[in-house]
């Protein structure tokens, strides 16, 4: 054990290597924005049952986006089956959405509310692309 100094008055003087560490307690702790991300980054891979859950509701998530427009037929019914699937509220069954995006620490009405703006968007796109193509089709039949 380390003997401590004494003054004149005969208490204990503080080494001067002491003082700075406590006086360092109380400094502000600069941290950059790399930094505290790098905090919350992934120090390992996602789990295996994780990264299930992710494909699940990305497949559900394409089935919809890519046969929205679809009339009939096989994708159709894909659309059918993905919507019915994403705007369910029964959370029940382990791989519904609700339970998939529970487990993922998701919000399923934030991700239906991106859907619905999403297909506002296409589906007044297409119909602007129709009506603009029929109006070119009739001036060239003219």
């Amino acid at each position: 054990m380390k003997s401590q100094s004494h003054s004149e008055s005969g208490a204990p003087q503080r080494s001067h290597g002491m003082d700075e560490r406590i006086g360092s307690l109380f400094q502000p702790d600069t941290l950059l924005g790399e930094d505290y991300a790098a905090n919350f980054r992934r120090k390992i891979p996602l789990e295996p049952e994780r990264i299930l859950l992710l494909a699940i509701l990305e497949d559900g998530v394409r089935c919809y986006q890519e046969n929205l427009l679809v009339t009939g037929g096989k994708r159709r019914v894909l659309f059918e089956e993905a919507r019915d699937w994403l705007f369910s509220d029964d959370p029940s069954w382990f791989c519904s959405f609700v339970s998939v995006c529970l487990m993922l620490n998701l919000d399923p009405n934030y991700i239906r509310r991106g859907l619905r703006q999403w297909e506002t968007r296409v589906r007044t796109g297409a119909r602007v692309k129709q009506h603009g193509n029929a109006a070119v089709e009739q001036r060239l039949v003219a």
